[in-house]
């Protein structure tokens, strides 16, 4: 990477405004070589209806947080990042807090990038595991 840690998560929270990862209040907190780290809180706002943490809360944090650090190791003016596979083994319960994705990558090759997501409690507990395929993309020229 070519950006400073601080560079890194000012362009990841900025980018971050209006979408889903505003909405559910995700911020890029850490980044490092070969990882971004990011948490989300715990809340009614993304529990299931027992009032634990939704799979697909963590599911989405897990793809925000592994999509965001793709975007740093290509050309964003000639490429683009798509997510293509995303699997989540579900492995603690949480009811309220923090949960933190920290996503480090297995594979980066010129086509696809492949990532492991964990998402932790504050306690540092394994609360799922996440595996993400991001598929690197020519931008379409501008005629």
């Amino acid at each position: 990477m070519n950006y400073t840690k601080e560079q890194i998560l000012a362009r990841c929270n900025e980018f971050s405004k209006n979408t889903l990862m505003e909405t559910l209040k995700i911020e890029y907190i850490d980044a490092g070589e070969d990882f971004l780290t990011a948490k989300m809180p715990v809340n009614p706002s993304v529990h299931q209806p027992m009032g634990l943490l939704h799979g697909g809360a963590s599911v989405a944090l897990a793809e925000s947080v592994g999509s965001a650090a793709s975007f740093f190791f290509i050309n964003p003016k000639e490429q683009e990042v798509r997510g293509i596979e995303i699997s989540a083994n579900h492995l603690k319960s949480i009811r309220e807090g923090y949960v933190f994705g920290t996503a480090r990558i297995i594979h980066k090759g010129r086509s696809l990038h492949l990532w492991e997501i964990k998402i932790t409690d504050e306690a540092g507990n394994l609360v799922s595991l996440c595996k993400l395929t991001n598929m690197v993309l020519d931008r379409k020229k501008s005629e």
